[in-house]
């Protein structure tokens, strides 16, 4: 009994530190609906109106039942050919088809669902306030503090368990030495040096990982230029100022005559307060002021100032030197025109909601990991020579669209053509 009972007291400490590490990561890695949304849903949905998809809130009152959400996420396409409500799902959107997500476990859809059940629109905020961007909370900090909290009760509980052993062993007349003090206890340095090693290689694995990344870089611009003024509220097309996003390699940052074509006429800014990140309220007009004196333009006579040195610009005209936001490193190829107008891949998938950005900033880490995950999961859009709809550049893939139409399979991603292999991005 006494051998079992050391082996209990020995492990006792590791038992109440692998106890906190369960339920801080039980914490940690919960459900959150909310990240889950944004990161697989919010390209095509939104909770509470309708997108390119149906508004999610209020879902389980219109689907048959709980499970069918599963089997929905799974694969819809699958969904469409054997169920009556799926079927008219599709007749509504059609010619989009939900893309499938059979990685989503049942718990993680729960999640999302219960997020968008539970969705309220948030308060607009006062100006004087700020616009601050409007990411996820991060909890890193509280359950950092919640697994120390734990570690000290577990802590404290060994040292009064060895108290009371102690004080027990006493009265029944049983000498033992006094307890090893913690700061001498090879268990408990060994557990800490074990924690320090295993918390120093996750931040250095991460911190190297993340080398060379700019997630969240928001540089300071010559001109505060709001994409949610001009492609949110005014709706103008991303492909009017980048329309190299749809023919060629590079999207194009806009030359000063294309904003001169509206700016010409459109002076003054009257719209909704502009604010910075930090609080501070944006002069619209003054803004444009700046953007005249790039262009070399008079307001007050609405023409260009003359070109007195013959160098083919008006005097005082100079570029506009926008600082690059999103950058990749030179041993990596990428195609806006290919992903844009073959692939039909939205802005927002790699921009962001980029219509409600203030200023912009880069949304995504634009890793080789969110490349190739993208390619797993984005769905070819073959061409259908019955209704003429579709890229005809896939109409190559004859063995594809053979299984699709004897059913072999529901869709085909951009890794079953090669969207994954290395000399793809990497020649």
């Amino acid at each position: 009994m006494s051998c079992y009972k050391k082996i209990i007291n020995r492990n006792f400490f590791f038992l109440i530190i692998s106890l906190s590490l369960f339920l801080v990561n039980n914490n940690l890695f919960a459900q959150d609906g909310e990240a889950l949304f944004k990161a697989n849903c919010a390209n095509c949905h939104k909770p509470d109106e309708d997108y390119t998809g149906p508004a999610l809130k209020g879902w389980s009152a219109r689907v048959p039942d709980k499970e069918w959400i599963y089997k929905w996420v799974a694969n819809p396409a699958q969904v469409i050919a054997s169920d009556a409500y799926a079927k008219s799902l599709f007749d509504k959107w059609k010619p989009t088809v939900m893309t499938a997500f059979p990685n989503l476990k049942k718990e993680e859809i729960d999640a999302i669902m219960k997020y968008v059940d539970n969705y309220k629109p948030a308060e607009k905020k006062d100006a004087a306030a700020g616009a601050a961007k409007d990411d996820s909370a991060d909890n890193s900090l509280l359950y950092g503090i919640l697994f120390l909290i734990l570690a000290v009760v577990a802590f404290i509980l060994l040292q009064v368990n060895s108290n009371l052993r102690k004080l027990t062993d006493d009265k029944e007349g049983v000498y033992r030495g006094e307890p090893v003090p913690f700061y001498r206890n090879k268990t408990y340095l060994m557990t800490g040096i074990l924690i320090l090693f295993a918390l120093g290689g996750y931040y250095t694995i991460n911190g190297a990982i993340n080398l060379g990344r700019s997630r969240g870089y928001q540089p300071e611009q010559p001109i505060y230029y709001s994409h949610k003024v001009h492609a949110g509220t005014n709706q103008i097309s991303c492909l009017y100022c980048h329309g190299g996003a749809q023919d060629s390699k590079h999207a194009n940052i806009p030359s000063v005559n294309v904003c001169m074509n509206c700016h010409m006429s459109i002076k003054e800014y009257k719209g909704d307060p502009i604010v910075r990140e930090d609080g501070k309220q944006v002069n619209g007009t003054e803004e444009i002021q700046k953007l005249y004196k790039y262009a070399g333009w008079n307001p007050e006579t609405r023409q260009y100032n003359p070109d007195n040195n013959k160098d083919g610009i008006p005097d005082g005209a100079s570029p506009i030197e926008w600082v690059k936001i999103h950058n990749l490193p030179d041993h990596v190829y990428f195609n806006h025109s290919q992903h844009v107008k073959v692939g039909k891949v939205q802005c927002q998938t790699c921009h962001g909601n980029i219509q409600e950005m203030p200023e912009v900033y880069q949304f995504s880490d634009l890793s080789m990991g969110w490349c190739i995950n993208c390619h797993r999961e984005s769905k070819v859009d073959f061409f259908n020579t019955s209704t003429g709809e579709g890229n005809k550049f896939y109409s190559i893939y004859e063995k594809f669209h053979k299984d699709l139409k004897d059913k072999k399979m529901d869709s085909v991603t951009v890794e079953k053509i090669g969207g994954t292999e290395c000399q793809k991005c990497h020649y």
